[in-house]
C-alpha cells in the first residue's frame, strides 16, 4: 500500500494533529472569537454569491459526500479487495472507515456546536466536525491507497481525491450546512485516518517480517 510506512505515519500524525489543533482553536475561549469571525465572514460570502446554478451544483456535491454514495463505494471496494485476497488492504480500509464513523457521533455530541443559520439544505445534529468531510476524505483517499499501485498514477489519483474532498467540503460551507472550520477539521481527520491505518498495519507487518512486501 505504501512505499514508506514511516513517512505515512508521520504524514497521518500531522493531519490528525492538525484536526485537533483546529478543534482547539474553535473551542478555546482565547481563540474561538477569531475563528468564529473567519467562519462568519465565509458564511456572509456564501450568502452574497448565492445563485440557483451554484446551489444546484453544491447540492449534487453534497449528495456525493453522503452515506448514500460513500457506503456503496466502500462495500464495493471491500468486495474487490476480498476477491483479490488483499486482506491487509481490506483490513486497513475497514479500520479507517469504522474509526471515522465512531468519531463522528461522539465528537459532535461532545462539542455540540450550533449549525450556521439559513442553511439551504436540511441538517441534523451538531455542526463540528463535518461528517460529510470526514466520510469523503476517508473514502476518497482510502480507496486510492488500497486500490491503486504506488507510483505516478496513484499520486495523480490522490491529488484528485484531495481536490474532490476539498470541493465537496466547500459545497457544505456554501450551503451553510457547516462552518468552514467544521469542514477543515473533518477533512484533516478523515485523511489522517485513511492514511494512518495502512501505514500502521504495514509498520506492524514489517516489524514482524522485515522481508514482507511493501505493497
Amino acid at each position: 500500500m505504501l512505499v514508506d510506512s514511516r513517512r505515512g505515519l508521520l504524514v497521518s500524525g500531522s493531519l490528525l494533529v492538525g484536526a485537533v489543533v483546529v478543534g482547539a482553536l474553535v473551542f478555546l475561549p482565547a481563540t474561538a472569537p477569531a475563528v468564529q469571525a473567519v467562519d462568519d465572514a465565509v458564511w456572509r460570502l456564501a450568502g452574497a454569491v448565492e445563485n440557483d446554478p451554484t446551489t444546484a451544483v453544491a447540492k449534487v456535491l453534497s449528495w456525493l459526500g453522503s452515506g448514500e454514495v460513500n457506503w456503496p463505494l466502500r462495500a464495493a471496494a471491500l468486495v474487490l479487495l476480498a476477491w483479490r485476497r488483499h486482506w491487509l488492504r481490506a483490513a486497513a480500509f475497514t479500520l479507517a472507515v469504522v474509526t471515522s464513523e465512531l468519531f463522528i457521533g461522539p465528537v459532535k455530541a461532545w462539542t455540540d456546536r450550533a449549525r450556521p443559520p439559513q442553511a439551504l439544505i436540511e441538517t441534523t445534529g451538531a455542526s463540528f466536525p463535518s461528517g460529510h468531510a470526514i466520510a469523503t476524505a476517508v473514502t476518497a483517499v482510502g480507496l486510492v491507497l488500497v486500490l491503486a499501485h504506488p507510483g505516478p498514477t496513484r499520486w495523480r489519483w490522490e491529488v484528485n481525491a484531495v481536490v474532490f474532498t476539498s470541493i465537496m467540503a466547500l459545497s457544505r460551507v456554501y450551503l451553510r450546512a457547516h462552518w468552514l472550520s467544521d469542514t477543515v477539521a473533518g477533512a484533516l481527520l478523515g485523511a489522517g485516518l485513511a492514511l494512518g491505518w495502512p501505514a500502521l498495519l504495514m509498520a506492524i507487518r514489517h516489524t514482524r517480517d522485515p522481508a514482507a512486501p511493501t505493497s
